[in-house]
């Protein structure tokens, strides 16, 4: 078995593809054996996002769909805590603070129960927004200046469910391709992958596939001739790579490759 995660781009629920993206991650879990976990971890309102995901995943026709709530780091090292996440198929994380999540869980005996099940392959890992963000190993935590430059991102640790790429979400909605950019001048060995709203990508051991209504951006600057990147002003960035890929469309991480779908114009 291998990981599988299903990152979304975040404003899922109330959008036309979300239901579609939402019932896909129920199916991979089980279907109806699928027993869900909502960590609401990096939100301000735990409660309102648990009952609502756990509403959303029993109508789209998951067995049980339960909030285990974790909001300091003693909770994320109760061994109770982790004995709850052992009958799990899938685990999902909700929106919000995308650095709540990697500093309460991070380390601890939860983080570490998760990695197991998921890269074991006994339980689908979702996430949206910030809990698409933290997916990664360099997480990107904000910034909002114009331009490619040092100052128009900010990054950390993320807890590095897919090694590999920076993902940032809300991608062409909060128009963040220069934070993308930013961010894999900095850190060029790792793929930057923006998902938009109402769309995500389900990644399969090293490749993923595209779903929902918009698109996912992907920077590649392995191919870059040249990277600058000074403490102040614009980066230098030639030669990188950018692919845009709509639902169906599938990238393939090792081989940093990707595959469109064709699809017939009218005539």
């Amino acid at each position: 078995m291998t990981a599988r995660l299903l990152v979304i781009g975040g404003a899922e629920r109330h959008r036309p593809g979300g239901e579609a993206i939402l019932r896909r991650f129920v199916d991979l879990a089980g279907g109806p054996q699928a027993d869900i976990v909502v960590i609401a971890t990096a939100s301000g309102e735990p409660a309102t996002l648990e009952a609502e995901y756990a509403t959303l995943f029993t109508r789209f026709g998951a067995r049980r769909a339960r909030g285990l709530r974790i909001n300091t780091r003693s909770q994320a090292n109760d061994r109770g805590v982790v004995h709850a996440l052992a009958p799990a198929t899938g685990v999902f994380f909700t929106g919000g603070d995308q650095q709540r999540i990697t500093g309460v869980l991070g380390g601890t005996l939860v983080d570490a129960a998760l990695q197991t099940l998921v890269k074991g392959g006994a339980v689908v890992l979702g996430g949206t927004s910030a809990g698409a963000a933290m997916m990664s190993g360099t997480m990107i935590t904000g910034g909002v200046a114009p331009g490619v430059a040092r100052a128009s991102v900010r990054t950390g640790p993320g807890l590095e469910f897919l090694p590999g790429v920076v993902i940032d979400m809300h991608f062409a909605e909060r128009g963040r391709l220069n934070r993308l950019l930013s961010a894999v001048a900095l850190y060029p060995h790792e793929l930057g992958v923006g998902i938009d709203e109402d769309t995500a990508i389900l990644a399969d051991g090293d490749r993923f596939e595209v779903l929902g209504t918009g698109a996912v951006t992907v920077v590649d600057a392995g191919a870059a001739t040249d990277i600058v990147v000074p403490a102040e002003g614009p980066i230098a960035l030639a030669g990188a790579r950018i692919h845009v890929l709509p639902a169906g469309s599938r990238f393939e991480l090792t081989g940093r490759r990707p595959a469109i779908l064709q699809k017939e114009t009218a005539a």
